[in-house]
C-alpha cells in the first residue's frame, strides 16, 4: 500500500496540511474555522499535485521499467516496437534507452541464433561433402588391396577414379579455404587496370575442352567490344568468370547450345553478363544459389563435379569489390548472371598499382 502513488500522496498531503494548520494557529486572531479550511485546502492541493506527479512521472515509469526487465528475462522484445515520445523526464528517457538497448540485443540474439543454425547446417554439409570423395577413393583403393590390383585394366580404371575423387577433395578444401579467408578479410586485393575481354578469352581457353565434350560453344555476344578496361583484382575476377562460365556449361545440357558473354562499358561501371540457354533456375532457388553447398539439382550434384562453393566464392569476391551479382532466369530457357566492375583505363593498365587489403 505504502508503495503506491495514492498512499504517498495521502501521507504527504496530511503532513503538509497539519504543518500549515499548526503554523497558522501560531498567529493571534485566526479562527478555528480558518485553520480547518486552510488544512482542507492545503491537503486537497498537495494531495492532487503529489498524486499526479508521483503517478505519471515516477511510479508509472518505474512500473514500465519493471515490466521491461521482466519481458527481457522472458526474451520477449515486443515492447521495443513501441516508439516513446521524447521527454525531459529522466525516467522516461531511461525507459527509452532501455528500449533501444533491448532492441539492439534482440537483433544480436536473432543474428546469433541464425549463425548457430547456419553453423550446424554448414558442419553437416561439410561432413557430407568431405565424406563422399573420401569414401569413394577409399572404396576403390580397398578393392585393389583385396585382390583387384592384379588385373591391369581394373587397376588403371580404379586408380583413375580414386585420383578423380581425391582431386575433387583437394578442390573442395581449396574452395573452403578461399571462402574462410575472404570472410576473415585475410586475403589482400591487388587492384589493377586490365582488359577484361582478354581475361574472358583466357577463361574460354581454360574451359574449351569441357565445353566441347558437351558440344557447347563459348562466345561473345555479337558486336561485343574487344577493349573494355576495368579496375579490379585480375586474379579474383578470373576466378569469378571461371566459376560463372563453368556454371553455365554444367547446367546447359542440350547440344549445339552456347554460353555467351556480353560487355556493356559505361563511364563509371562496366556490366559483365554471362548468358546460357540451359535448364533455368526457379525463383525459390535463385534466393539460395549463393549459399555454400546449395545446388539447384541435388540429384545430379555429383555428376556435375562441382564442390557447391563456386557461386558462394563469386559472391564473396564481388562483395570485396563492393559489387553484387544478380540473376535472371526462366525455366527451360536459360539464365543470365550479371555484375558490375569499376571502369578502368587503358593508359593506366601499364602502371603498377599498389595492393590494398
Amino acid at each position: 500500500m505504502f508503495y503506491s502513488s495514492r498512499a504517498v500522496a495521502l501521507l504527504l498531503g496530511i503532513s503538509i496540511s497539519i504543518v500549515s494548520a499548526a503554523f497558522l494557529s501560531l498567529f493571534e486572531g485566526v479562527s478555528y474555522i480558518a485553520i480547518i479550511l486552510t488544512a482542507i485546502i492545503t491537503f486537497s492541493i498537495a494531495y492532487f499535485l503529489i498524486y499526479l506527479t508521483y503517478r505519471y512521472f515516477i511510479f508509472d515509469e518505474i512500473n514500465k521499467l519493471y515490466k521491461f526487465l521482466n519481458l527481457i528475462t522472458k526474451e520477449d522484445y515486443s515492447f521495443t516496437k513501441e516508439t516513446a515520445a521524447k521527454s525531459k523526464n529522466p525516467l522516461k528517457a531511461l525507459n527509452r534507452e532501455i528500449s533501444k538497448y533491448a532492441k539492439i540485443k534482440e537483433e544480436e540474439i536473432k543474428e546469433l541464433k541464425k549463425m548457430e543454425s547456419y553453423r550446424k547446417e554448414f558442419l553437416a554439409d561439410v561432413s557430407h561433402e568431405l565424406k563422399t570423395p573420401i569414401f569413394a577413393a577409399q572404396g576403390f583403393i580397398h578393392t585393389l588391396i583385396d585382390g583387384a590390383i592384379g588385373d591391369k585394366n581394373v587397376r588403371k580404371r580404379f586408380l583413375k577414379k580414386a585420383g578423380k575423387s581425391l582431386s575433387r577433395l583437394d578442390k573442395l578444401v581449396e574452395d573452403l579455404l578461399i571462402i574462410s579467408q575472404m570472410e576473415a578479410g585475410s586475403i589482400k586485393m591487388n587492384f589493377s587496370n586490365f582488359n577484361i575481354y582478354e581475361l574472358i578469352l583466357e577463361v574460354f581457353d581454360q574451359l574449351e575442352e569441357k565445353a566441347a565434350k558437351k558440344s557447347l560453344e563459348l562466345s561473345f555476344i555479337e558486336n561485343c567490344p574487344d577493349e573494355v578496361y576495368v579496375f579490379a583484382d585480375k586474379q579474383k575476377i578470373y576466378q569469378v568468370l571461371l566459376n560463372l562460365v563453368l556454371n553455365g556449361i554444367n547446367y546447359t545440357q542440350s547440344k549445339n547450345n552456347k554460353v555467351a558473354v556480353n560487355l556493356e562499358p559505361g563511364s563509371k561501371l562496366v556490366k559483365i553478363m554471362i548468358i546460357d540457354n540451359g535448364v533455368g533456375i526457379t525463383s525459390e532457388d535463385i534466393k539460395r544459389i549463393f549459399e555454400r553447398f546449395y545446388r539447384v539439382d541435388k540429384s545430379r550434384s555429383t555428376d556435375l563435379g562441382g564442390t557447391g562453393l563456386g557461386l558462394s566464392i563469386v559472391k564473396h569476391i564481388l562483395e570485396a569489390h563492393n559489387q553484387v551479382v544478380t540473376v535472371t532466369s526462366r525455366i527451360g530457357e536459360g539464365s543470365t548472371f550479371a555484375f558490375d566492375l569499376q571502369s578502368g583505363s587503358k593508359e593506366l593498365s601499364l602502371v603498377e598499382v599498389p595492393s590494398s587489403d
